[in-house]
């Protein structure tokens, strides 16, 4: 058996294999609530073989949006709304489903990306929250640092999100701290300047991170699985780096983390970012070395050979696919014909099974 297509367990989760559909926006919902976009998108991706897929980022909190198009579970209205989701795809696939809960921070009410992905324009935007009142680049509005009420209600507001979650049955909760969003940018110096407890000293950046995670945790019990994402370096001189996420990564596995998923970058358009195949694996790679909790490998890894030599090298015990799972939703299936392994494949496609490949397909219930 090939490692990419060996079970996972990630917590009391059992992933059929160590292909992850990692979380990508779609800016497609209406007031956080899923709409016919989401069951058709996220149907076609749960036939895709995958071990899991992670819905995207979903808010929190309204003002916690990046985009007034952003899946939220901040309302009972979000919930209602994505249940169908939920129903359709445990209905007609097998694979586990995560949800990736996150607060966009100062990043808050932009464009989407195709419509350039900058500010709002100023009567249909809403104003935003920081660690401490400096803005993600100069065309972008300063956001307000946060209170100490506002903490509070932003920790309260992952519980809820993630009591949501619970109740609409997903597999698993990854909450965000990577990109330059809320909990990024309260790790890293560069964005946080606060003088208080959540900010200065690495233990204070560390805080509202750890908080939450242990709010959620504790809200949501053993029988769910708990992660993170968290982006393992800014690619700036004097910014948060691998060292510094090595500790919040022990930190978090100390407290019942049940994964790390390691992506980089997002916090500053000062960043200066080595692009290129798997160009994150070093950081998996360097973390994981110092865990015991499954560490996901994520960034331009597209070729099924290239995902496999990840997990030989032990550069992650699971890899993340992104914009390839988008250009081939079947991904994991080419992926098992060229390795050599067996893929779970929904009885209606059972015949496309290419010739010469018998046995790739571990048929589902039609």
């Amino acid at each position: 058996m090939t490692a990419l297509f060996s079970p996972l367990p990630v917590g009391p989760a059992q992933l059929s294999n160590r292909i992850v559909i990692a979380p990508m926006c779609t800016y497609s919902a209406d007031d956080g609530c899923a709409t016919d976009w989401h069951l058709m998108h996220y149907g076609q991706l749960a036939q895709s073989g995958a071990g899991l897929l992670i819905v995207e980022a979903t808010a929190v909190e309204a003002i916690g949006r990046i985009s007034p198009k952003d899946l939220g579970l901040w309302s009972d209205a979000n919930e209602a709304a994505m249940r169908p989701v939920i129903e359709h795809v445990r209905r007609f696939s097998g694979i586990k489903l995560g949800v990736q809960l996150g607060h966009a921070g100062r990043k808050a009410s932009s464009l989407q990306p195709w419509l350039g992905g900058g500010p709002l324009p100023a009567d249909q935007a809403w104003p935003t929250l920081g660690p401490s009142a400096l803005s993600a680049a100069p065309e972008v509005p300063t956001p307000a640092a946060a209170t100490l009420a506002d903490i509070v209600r932003v920790k309260k507001a992952f519980v809820d999100a993630a009591l949501r979650a619970q109740r609409l049955g997903y597999d698993l909760i990854e909450l965000h701290a990577a990109h330059g969003y809320l909990l990024h940018q309260f790790l890293s110096p560069l964005s946080n300047q606060r003088t208080d407890q959540y900010g200065g000293s690495l233990e204070n950046r560390l805080r509202l991170t750890l908080e939450v995670f242990s709010a959620v945790r504790a809200a949501v019990g053993d029988t769910l699985p708990v992660g993170v994402r968290l982006s393992a370096t800014d690619w700036i001189d004097g910014g948060w780096d691998v060292e510094q996420s090595a500790v919040l990564a022990k930190e978090l596995q100390a407290l019942g983390c049940a994964f790390l998923h390691v992506s980089s970058g997002g916090l500053s358009p000062a960043q200066q970012i080595p692009v290129g195949p798997g160009y994150q694996l070093p950081l998996a790679h360097a973390l994981r070395a110092q865990l015991q909790m499954p560490v996901i490998g994520v960034g331009l890894i597209t070729e099924p050979l290239q995902a496999q030599a990840a997990l030989d090298a032990g550069d992650a015990d699971a890899i993340a696919i992104a914009r390839a799972a988008l250009f081939n939703p079947r991904w994991p299936w080419h992926a098992a014909q060229v390795l050599g392994a067996q893929v779970p494949a929904s009885a209606q496609y059972l015949r496309c099974q290419p010739h010469g490949a018998r046995g790739l397909f571990a048929p589902l219930a039609a």
